[in-house]
C-alpha cells in the first residue's frame, strides 16, 4: 500500500474549484452581455407642459378657411376735375362729414373765365341777329297779307260790280260788251286774289324754314355758354353725394389737368370685408358661403360675395358683404380676421391640427399610451379645418396624440413625458 501526499490532493481540488468559479462567471457575463443586448434603448424624456395634446373626438366637425383684411366701403367715389385748373383753396380735409352739395376745394382757370365771357357775348349777338332776321321775316308776311287782303277787296267790288251789271244787262241798259268787260275785270282780281293768298301761305310756311339757320346757330352758342358756364361752375369741387371725406391728393397752388382724381368720399354705413385668403386653402371657396368678421370690437356675420379669379403673392382676394348692424368702432381701413365656413361635416373623427401635416395625407403622430409614455403611430389624415382635422385611420375616439412640432425626436418612436 502506497501513501498519496495529502497536500496533493488538496491543491488539486482548489484548481478544479477555482476552474469552474471562472467558467461560472464567464457564463454570467456572456448572459448579462446578449440580455443588455436585447433590451430596448430607453426613451428620451420630455416636459409634458412644452407639447399641446389633444383628445381624438368623434361627431360633427365645421370646415373652416381663416384670412386677414381690412374693411372698404361698398359706395366709393372719386371725383375728378372736369377741367383744367390750378389748386386755390382746400376747404374740408378727410374724415370730414359730407352732403351731396358740400364744396370740399375750389380751381381757378383764368382761361376757362375768358371763354365764358366771350360764349355770352356771342350768344347775346346771335340771339339779336334772330330776333332782327324774325322781325324782317313777319314784316314781309304783314306786307304779303296787306297786299293779299288788298286784292281781295277790289276782287269783292269786281264781283258785286258784276252782279250789278248783270243786272243791267237783263234790263238791257248797257251793252253786253260792258257786260264781258266787267266779268272779265272779277275774274281777274280773282284769279290775283288766289295767287296773294298762295304767296301768303308758302311765306307762313317759309318762316320757319328761313330762321331755322340763325336759330341752329343761337342753340349751338347757348350749348356752349352753358356747357363752359357748368365747367366754371365745376371749379367748386363738390362731393356729389353723402358720406365721409377720405382722401384730398393734391395741395394748394398744384396744377391739375381734366380727368385727375381730386377727392374720395365713401360711404361708412355700408362696408364690406376684402380678406386675404392662402390660395391653398381656397380650393372649396364658393359665392354665397357663411362668413364671420372679427373687428376686435365684436363680430358681424356675413356672405361671399366675391372671390378673385387669380392669386397674387400666394394669397387670393375674398369679398365678404355684411349683414346686420356693424360693431362700435367699425370704419373703413379698420383691419380685421374672417372666417368663411366651408361645409359642415356629421359623425366625422377628428382632432385639432398638428403642427406638421396638410390634409389627405399621411403624419406620424405621437399616441399616449399607459405609464406616461408616447408611441408613433401612422395616422392618415382627411379633410382639413382652421383648427381641426378629420382622421381617415390610425386612431379612435378617446385617444389622446401630440400635437406639437416633434421633429426634434423624429428618430425616436417613443418618449416619455413627465
Amino acid at each position: 500500500m502506497v501513501d498519496i501526499p495529502r497536500g496533493d490532493d488538496v491543491k488539486r481540488r482548489k484548481r478544479i474549484r477555482q476552474s469552474i468559479y471562472a467558467i461560472s462567471a464567464a457564463t454570467v457575463i456572456i448572459l448579462i452581455t446578449i440580455g443588455v443586448s436585447r433590451l430596448k434603448p430607453a426613451a428620451p424624456t420630455v416636459d409634458r407642459a412644452t407639447v399641446w395634446i389633444d383628445t381624438v373626438k368623434q361627431g360633427p366637425m365645421v370646415r373652416q378657411v381663416r384670412g386677414s383684411g381690412t374693411l372698404v366701403p361698398e359706395d366709393i367715389r372719386w371725383i375728378p376735375a372736369n377741367t383744367q385748373g390750378r389748386v386755390e383753396r382746400i376747404v374740408l380735409r378727410p374724415g370730414a362729414t359730407v352732403t351731396p352739395d358740400s364744396v370740399i376745394l375750389e380751381l381757378s382757370n383764368q382761361e376757362l373765365e375768358q371763354t365764358v365771357l366771350g360764349d355770352q357775348a356771342n350768344f347775346r349777338a346771335a340771339q339779336a341777329n334772330l330776333e332782327s332776321r324774325k322781325a324782317d321775316l313777319e314784316s314781309g308776311l304783314l306786307n304779303q297779307r296787306a297786299a293779299s287782303a288788298r286784292v281781295e277787296s277790289e276782287y269783292r267790288q269786281a264781283a258785286l260790280q258784276l252782279e250789278a251789271n248783270e243786272a243791267l244787262y237783263r234790263d238791257k241798259l248797257i251793252s253786253e260788251l260792258q257786260l264781258k268787260q266787267s266779268r272779265s275785270q272779277a275774274q281777274e282780281l280773282q284769279n290775283r286774289w288766289q295767287i296773294e293768298q298762295k304767296r301768303l301761305e308758302i311765306a307762313a310756311q317759309n318762316l320757319n324754314a328761313q330762321l331755322a339757320p340763325q336759330q341752329a346757330e343761337v342753340e349751338r352758342l347757348r350749348t356752349m355758354y352753358e356747357l363752359h358756364l357748368r365747367q366754371r361752375e365745376q371749379l367748386k369741387v363738390r362731393a356729389g353725394m353723402a358720406g365721409v371725406l377720405q382722401v384730398v391728393p393734391v395741395d394748394v397752388g398744384q396744377q391739375v389737368a381734366p380727368g385727375t382724381n381730386l377727392a374720395r368720399v365713401a360711404n361708412p354705413k355700408t362696408l364690406k370685408a376684402e380678406l386675404r385668403i392662402p390660395e391653398t386653402q381656397t380650393r372649396d371657396l364658393s359665392i354665397g358661403q357663411l362668413a364671420s368678421i372679427d373687428t376686435r370690437n365684436g363680430i358681424v356675420n356675413g356672405r361671399v360675395s366675391r372671390i378673385d379669379p387669380a392669386a397674387q403673392n400666394g394669397t387670393v382676394g375674398v369679398d365678404v358683404s355684411l349683414e346686420g348692424a356693424l360693431p362700435p368702432g367699425a370704419r373703413p381701413d379698420l383691419s380685421v380676421d374672417g372666417t368663411v365656413e366651408l361645409e359642415r361635416m356629421n359623425n366625422v373623427i377628428y382632432v385639432g391640427r398638428p403642427a406638421f401635416g396638410q390634409e389627405h395625407s399621411t403624419v406620424g403622430l405621437f399616441k399616449l399610451t399607459e405609464g406616461g409614455e408616447a408611441v408613433r403611430v401612422s395616422v392618415q389624415l382627411g379633410r382639413s379645418s382652421v383648427n381641426t382635422i378629420e382622421i381617415l385611420s390610425g386612431l379612435r375616439p378617446g385617444d389622446q396624440v401630440v400635437l406639437s412640432d416633434m421633429s426634434a425626436w423624429d428618430q425616436y418612436e417613443r418618449i416619455r413625458l413627465n
